[in-house]
């Protein structure tokens, strides 16, 4: 019988990572945010490999949740996340059917341990808007009118570098961004309303503060 000559063999490959899925809740979007075992930093790179490069909706999701929770208190947030948001929302407002970001953005991350305790503090609210989202007004999530809200997150992202002083008004308007964002990928027009709400909202609050000051 003839045996493998050990000293041939070639060895085993790596096991083959998971394919990427587009997430389809919040909760599914977090734990692809979720550190691996041994991981000690987590890239836009290592989130955009496990959950595609088709889900404009879920991508923009990401900035967003980031710039809700506690590590949005980090030095550059707001420019970063204003980066990538503004980059993809342009990308799906042409049509495009797969994104793209430089190298420079897909690089940049957050320690482990950060991401880590974010995650685990959005954890109960985002399990709520899980619970509570099914397709309700349809339309406002609709192709027709889907450009709308990538238009509306835009404009809102381009202010952030402007009022990263400010890193309450950046959390709330990133907030509005997260419920839009989150109505497109579950067809929920109720919180693509929400979002609409609440962007609004601070965009007098702000006005209403700058014309006293002035």
């Amino acid at each position: 019988m003839m045996t493998a000559d050990p000293e041939t063999t070639p060895p085993a490959l790596p096991p083959a990572p998971p394919p990427a899925r587009s997430p389809l809740s919040l909760g599914e979007l977090l734990e692809a945010m979720r550190p691996g075992e041994g991981d000690t930093h987590v890239s836009v790179g290592d989130v955009l490999n496990r959950i595609g490069d088709q889900s404009f909706a879920a991508v923009i999701l990401v900035p967003a949740i980031v710039l809700v929770s506690p590590i949005s208190g980090i030095p550059g947030s707001p420019t970063i996340g204003a980066l990538i948001t503004m980059l993809v929302s342009i990308q799906a407002l042409l049509g495009r059917r797969h994104l793209w970001l430089p190298g420079f953005l897909r690089r940049r991350g957050v320690s482990a341990k950060k991401m880590t305790k974010a995650i685990d503090w959005l954890s109960k609210p985002a399990g709520w808007m899980d619970r509570h989202s099914s397709g309700r007004l349809k339309l406002l999530s609709s192709r027709a009118l889907r450009p709308f809200a990538f238009a509306a997150v835009t404009l809102i992202a381009l202010s952030w570098p402007f009022l990263e002083i400010l890193p309450f008004v950046t959390s709330f308007f990133a907030g509005a961004v997260a419920m839009m964002m989150f109505g497109v990928m579950t067809r929920d027009g109720i919180y693509l309303l929400a979002g609409y709400t609440q962007a609004g909202l601070v965009t007098l609050a702000l006005i209403s503060i700058w014309s006293g000051l002035i």
